[in-house]
């Protein structure tokens, strides 16, 4: 059976869009070759430049075509910046006193051929590359100075405390522990929703869009953070590593997951309801966004 019209324009949308994330990758990844050396280089290329579904920079672009922006080269840079935190949280999650993992996205991980020392570096120097690639990028996407500025530092406080590494530090501290399922949604809220939410407020405020568009964009994006998570927990519990290209699972690390607390069919219908709630968030500030809405059924329907 074929898909759909609306399938088919979603998939070439896609197409389209990923190569433009990818070339502005490269473009960044070259500008950090005149100030890195070339061995460290070496490992953040490999974190950085070793595939995944490039999730935040697509929603940061989407969120700025959704709310009126026009995106060009420049809006495609400032969408590599949230890449490269992810890409550095990925690093750091691996090494031996994280989550000691051998394998991401079917490759030995970074400190595994580069050695932990150097893996530890790569991850932390992208942490001011990314700062500043997002401060330049929105400026020569016609942000103001502020405005670049203010973008920059919503992304670092998504990252930080309040952010990503709070929820990382929050599991680890639950690694062994039985968490409710409202525990289980604010370690996942701050750990992959407030960067995910970042991307999309990121691309929405260099569109210069208004408070309520702001709030409604963001209330989506910290839903489907949470969709992406239980949707990870179900792909996790029913996929090998060879398909997932990761290991360890989940439960080989005694973490709480979502299928455990309320089984893969459960999970689905929960990651669904995280879905409907987002949407909900749009349909109330009158954003159209056909793409937003599509990408929120797609981060429930992939396989990996």
């Amino acid at each position: 059976m074929t898909g759909t019209a609306t399938d088919l324009s979603f998939a070439a949308w896609l197409d389209d869009r990923r190569p433009r994330i990818e070339s502005a990758m490269r473009r960044c990844m070259d500008e950090m070759a005149s100030v890195v050396p070339a061995e460290l280089l070496a490992a953040v290329e490999d974190g950085v430049m070793s595939g995944g579904k490039r999730l935040r920079p697509l929603l940061l672009v989407t969120a700025c075509e959704e709310t009126g922006g026009r995106p060009g080269d420049a809006l495609y840079d400032l969408s590599v910046s949230v890449e490269l935190i992810h890409a550095y949280s990925l690093i750091h999650d691996d090494l031996p006193s994280m989550d000691d993992a051998p394998l991401r996205r079917g490759r030995p991980t970074v400190h595994v051929v580069h050695g932990v020392h150097t893996a530890t570096y790569a991850g932390a120097v992208l942490i001011p590359w990314a700062a500043a690639w997002a401060c330049r990028s929105a400026r020569a996407a016609g942000c103001t100075a502020s405005a670049a500025r203010g973008i920059a530092a919503h992304m670092l406080e998504a990252a930080g405390a309040g952010g990503m590494i709070g929820g990382q530090a929050l599991d680890l501290l639950s690694e062994g522990r039985s968490l409710t399922e409202e525990e289980l949604a604010a370690l996942h809220g701050l750990k992959t929703g407030a960067l995910l939410a970042a991307s999309l407020e990121m691309g929405a405020m260099a569109s210069r869009a208004g408070d309520p568009v702001l709030r409604a964009i963001g209330d989506y994006g910290r839903a489907l953070g949470l969709a992406f998570q239980v949707m990870d927990d179900v792909l996790d519990a029913t996929g090998s590593a060879e398909v997932l290209g990761k290991r360890p699972s989940d439960a080989e690390m005694e973490k709480s997951t979502y299928v455990g607390l309320l089984g893969v069919d459960g999970a689905r219908r929960r990651a669904e309801e995280h879905i409907a709630r987002g949407l909900a968030a749009l349909d109330d500030t009158g954003l159209a966004a056909p793409r937003l809405r599509q990408l929120a059924h797609f981060v429930i329907q992939r396989k990996r």
